[in-house]
Protein backbone atom coordinates (compact mmCIF):
# COMPACT_ATOMS: atom_id res chain seq x y z
CA UNK A 1 0.00 0.00 0.00
CA UNK A 2 1.33 3.42 -0.96
CA UNK A 3 0.57 6.68 0.82
CA UNK A 4 1.37 10.22 -0.24
CA UNK A 5 1.28 12.86 2.47
CA UNK A 6 0.66 16.55 1.81
CA UNK A 7 1.81 19.04 4.45
CA UNK A 8 2.35 22.80 4.53
CA UNK A 9 4.18 23.38 7.79
CA UNK A 10 5.86 21.58 10.69
CA UNK A 11 5.02 18.01 9.75
CA UNK A 12 4.62 16.43 13.17
CA UNK A 13 1.58 14.45 11.97
CA UNK A 14 3.45 13.34 8.84
CA UNK A 15 6.37 12.12 10.95
CA UNK A 16 4.02 10.34 13.35
CA UNK A 17 2.31 8.58 10.44
CA UNK A 18 5.66 7.59 8.90
CA UNK A 19 6.88 6.17 12.21
CA UNK A 20 3.63 4.27 12.73
CA UNK A 21 3.99 2.51 9.37
CA UNK A 22 7.79 2.09 9.27
CA UNK A 23 7.74 -1.70 9.79
CA UNK A 24 4.59 -2.47 7.84
CA UNK A 25 3.41 -3.07 4.29
CA UNK A 26 2.33 0.57 4.06
CA UNK A 27 4.90 2.74 2.30
CA UNK A 28 5.05 6.51 2.60
CA UNK A 29 6.23 7.02 -0.97
CA UNK A 30 6.37 10.80 -0.89
CA UNK A 31 5.67 13.97 1.03
CA UNK A 32 4.51 16.93 -1.03
CA UNK A 33 4.50 20.50 0.18
CA UNK A 34 3.61 23.95 -1.07
CA UNK A 35 6.08 25.60 1.31
CA UNK A 36 9.83 25.61 0.59
CA UNK A 37 10.64 26.29 4.26
CA UNK A 38 8.21 23.77 5.77
CA UNK A 39 9.60 21.78 8.69
CA UNK A 40 8.06 18.66 7.16
CA UNK A 41 10.78 18.68 4.49
CA UNK A 42 13.55 18.25 7.06
CA UNK A 43 11.55 15.56 8.86
CA UNK A 44 11.09 13.71 5.56
CA UNK A 45 14.81 13.94 4.82
CA UNK A 46 15.62 12.41 8.23
CA UNK A 47 13.13 9.63 7.56
CA UNK A 48 14.42 8.98 4.03
CA UNK A 49 11.12 9.88 2.39
CA UNK A 50 11.24 11.63 -1.01
CA UNK A 51 9.81 15.14 -1.10
CA UNK A 52 8.43 17.39 -3.79
CA UNK A 53 7.80 21.11 -3.40
CA UNK A 54 5.45 22.91 -5.77
CA UNK A 55 4.16 26.43 -6.18
CA UNK A 56 0.69 27.90 -6.59
CA UNK A 57 0.91 28.05 -10.38
CA UNK A 58 1.87 24.37 -10.61
CA UNK A 59 -0.95 23.48 -8.22
CA UNK A 60 -3.56 25.43 -10.14
CA UNK A 61 -2.55 24.27 -13.62
CA UNK A 62 -2.17 20.71 -12.42
CA UNK A 63 0.01 19.09 -15.08
CA UNK A 64 3.17 18.71 -12.95
CA UNK A 65 1.18 17.76 -9.84
CA UNK A 66 -0.76 15.10 -11.73
CA UNK A 67 2.46 13.61 -13.12
CA UNK A 68 4.07 13.51 -9.68
CA UNK A 69 1.09 11.90 -7.99
CA UNK A 70 0.60 9.41 -10.83
CA UNK A 71 4.28 8.38 -10.57
CA UNK A 72 3.89 7.63 -6.86
CA UNK A 73 0.82 5.41 -7.52
CA UNK A 74 -0.88 6.14 -4.18
CA UNK A 75 -3.60 3.99 -2.72
CA UNK A 76 -4.54 6.91 -0.48
CA UNK A 77 -3.61 10.59 -0.23
CA UNK A 78 -3.40 11.94 3.31
CA UNK A 79 -3.54 15.66 4.11
CA UNK A 80 -1.57 16.25 7.29
CA UNK A 81 -1.71 19.99 7.70
CA UNK A 82 -2.08 20.96 4.04
CA UNK A 83 -3.90 24.24 3.55
CA UNK A 84 -4.79 24.44 -0.14
CA UNK A 85 -8.05 23.23 -1.60
CA UNK A 86 -7.86 19.98 -3.58
CA UNK A 87 -9.17 20.00 -7.14
CA UNK A 88 -12.00 17.82 -8.39
CA UNK A 89 -9.69 16.17 -10.91
CA UNK A 90 -7.45 14.81 -8.13
CA UNK A 91 -10.35 13.82 -5.90
CA UNK A 92 -11.88 11.89 -8.78
CA UNK A 93 -8.68 9.87 -9.25
CA UNK A 94 -7.45 9.34 -5.68
CA UNK A 95 -9.19 8.77 -2.36
CA UNK A 96 -8.06 11.61 -0.10
CA UNK A 97 -8.53 12.19 3.62
CA UNK A 98 -7.81 15.11 5.92
CA UNK A 99 -7.51 15.65 9.64
CA UNK A 100 -9.06 18.79 11.11
CA UNK A 101 -8.23 20.02 14.64
CA UNK A 102 -11.84 20.64 15.66
CA UNK A 103 -15.17 18.88 15.82
CA UNK A 104 -16.65 19.57 12.42
CA UNK A 105 -18.93 21.04 11.29
CA UNK A 106 -17.92 23.66 13.88
CA UNK A 107 -14.75 25.67 13.23
CA UNK A 108 -14.25 24.52 9.66
CA UNK A 109 -13.76 26.27 6.36
CA UNK A 110 -11.22 28.53 4.76
CA UNK A 111 -8.88 30.17 7.26
CA UNK A 112 -9.82 27.80 10.06
CA UNK A 113 -6.59 25.99 10.88
CA UNK A 114 -4.11 25.68 13.72
CA UNK A 115 -4.18 28.30 16.44
CA UNK A 116 -7.03 30.19 14.74
CA UNK A 117 -9.36 27.31 15.55
CA UNK A 118 -8.15 26.90 19.13
CA UNK A 119 -8.47 30.64 19.80
CA UNK A 120 -12.07 30.57 18.54
CA UNK A 121 -12.91 27.50 20.64
CA UNK A 122 -11.55 29.25 23.76
CA UNK A 123 -13.22 32.56 22.87
CA UNK A 124 -16.58 30.82 22.47
CA UNK A 125 -16.20 29.02 25.82
CA UNK A 126 -16.71 25.57 24.32
CA UNK A 127 -16.60 22.74 26.84
CA UNK A 128 -15.12 20.24 24.40
CA UNK A 129 -13.08 20.16 21.24
CA UNK A 130 -11.35 17.43 19.32
CA UNK A 131 -10.40 16.14 15.91
CA UNK A 132 -12.30 15.15 12.81
CA UNK A 133 -10.91 12.85 10.13
CA UNK A 134 -12.90 13.19 6.94
CA UNK A 135 -12.93 12.49 3.23
CA UNK A 136 -11.89 15.49 1.18
CA UNK A 137 -14.30 17.00 -1.29
CA UNK A 138 -14.28 20.24 -3.30
CA UNK A 139 -15.15 22.37 -0.24
CA UNK A 140 -13.00 23.04 2.80
CA UNK A 141 -13.84 20.65 5.65
CA UNK A 142 -17.18 19.51 4.25
CA UNK A 143 -16.34 15.95 3.18
CA UNK A 144 -18.03 12.94 4.77
CA UNK A 145 -16.81 12.39 8.32
CA UNK A 146 -14.90 9.20 9.04
CA UNK A 147 -14.00 9.61 12.73
CA UNK A 148 -14.11 12.09 15.61
CA UNK A 149 -12.41 12.08 19.01
CA UNK A 150 -13.02 14.62 21.75
CA UNK A 151 -11.21 16.21 24.66
CA UNK A 152 -12.50 18.54 27.37
CA UNK A 153 -11.82 22.26 27.22
CA UNK A 154 -11.15 23.42 30.76
CA UNK A 155 -11.95 26.96 31.91
CA UNK A 156 -8.23 27.70 32.38
CA UNK A 157 -7.14 26.30 28.99
CA UNK A 158 -5.34 28.59 26.59
CA UNK A 159 -5.19 28.11 22.85
CA UNK A 160 -1.68 26.66 23.29
CA UNK A 161 -2.83 24.14 25.92
CA UNK A 162 -5.76 23.13 23.76
CA UNK A 163 -3.42 22.68 20.79
CA UNK A 164 -1.38 20.19 22.84
CA UNK A 165 -4.50 18.21 23.72
CA UNK A 166 -5.53 18.16 20.08
CA UNK A 167 -2.06 17.02 18.96
CA UNK A 168 -2.27 14.07 21.34
CA UNK A 169 -5.59 13.06 19.80
CA UNK A 170 -4.16 13.41 16.29
CA UNK A 171 -1.10 11.29 17.09
CA UNK A 172 -3.20 8.60 18.75
CA UNK A 173 -5.94 8.26 16.16
CA UNK A 174 -4.82 9.46 12.71
CA UNK A 175 -2.43 6.59 11.83
CA UNK A 176 -4.86 3.99 13.16
CA UNK A 177 -7.73 5.38 11.07
CA UNK A 178 -5.49 5.44 7.97
CA UNK A 179 -4.62 1.81 8.60
CA UNK A 180 -8.29 0.90 8.99
CA UNK A 181 -9.16 2.64 5.72
CA UNK A 182 -6.35 0.91 3.83
CA UNK A 183 -7.04 -2.59 5.06
CA UNK A 184 -10.80 -2.62 5.56
CA UNK A 185 -12.03 -0.95 2.39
Amino acid sequence: MNLILFASHNGSNAENIANYFKDSTVNIVGILSNNTSAGVLERAKRLGIPTVVFNKYEWETGDRIDEIIDAFKPDLIVLAGFLWKFSSRLLYKYPTINIHPALLPKYGGKGMYGRHIHEEVIRNKETESGITIHWVNENYDEGKQIFQATCPVESNDTAALLAKKISLLEFEHFPRIIETLLFNS
